[in-house]
C-alpha cells in the first residue's frame, strides 16, 4: 500500500491528462519518507488506478459539472504528521494538475485518505517489492 483509486466523470478525459495524473500521484506518494527520512510507503505497494464514470450526475445534473472522487487506502502504522503531508502533497499535485480545467469548466475534487487498522483478510501475491528492496 498505498492503494489508490481515481472515479472521474468521463467529461474530465478531455480537460485532464488522467495517465499523467495516475504517474504524478504514484510518484508524489513514493516520495513521502517518514520521520527516520526513510520510504513511507513500499514503492512496490504503490498503485494508482483511474476509473471514468461513462453515466453520471452531479450537482444538480443540470449542466456538464465535473468530478472526480480519490481515495487513498493506506495500512496503519504511520505518524498524523507524515499521512497529513502526504495528503497535502498529493492535494497540491492534483490541483496543478486540474488547474486548466478549473478555468474552463466547474468541477468537484475530493481526496480522502483510509486508514486500514486491522484486516480481517489480506493476502498478497506479488513479485514487485523484490524489484525495490536493494
Amino acid at each position: 500500500m498505498p492503494h489508490v483509486v481515481l472515479q472521474y466523470t468521463a467529461n474530465l478525459e478531455a480537460e485532464v491528462d488522467m495517465p499523467a495524473l495516475c504517474r504524478e500521484i504514484a510518484a508524489v506518494l513514493v516520495a513521502q519518507k517518514d520521520e527516520t527520512g526513510g520510504p513511507l510507503f513500499p514503492i512496490g505497494g504503490t498503485r494508482v488506478l483511474a476509473y471514468p464514470a461513462k453515466v453520471y450526475a452531479v450537482a444538480d445534473g443540470k449542466a456538464d459539472y465535473g468530478f472526480c472522487y480519490i481515495n487513498i487506502r493506506i495500512a496503519g502504522g504511520r505518524s498524523e504528521a507524515a499521512k497529513q503531508r502526504a495528503g497535502d502533497a498529493v492535494r497540491a499535485k492534483v490541483q496543478a494538475r486540474f488547474a486548466a480545467a478549473f478555468e474552463k469548466k466547474h468541477i468537484g475534487v475530493t481526496i480522502q485518505i483510509d486508514e486500514s487498522p486491522g484486516q480481517v483478510y489480506d493476502a498478497k501475491h506479488s513479485n514487485l517489492h523484490p524489484l525495490f528492496s536493494k
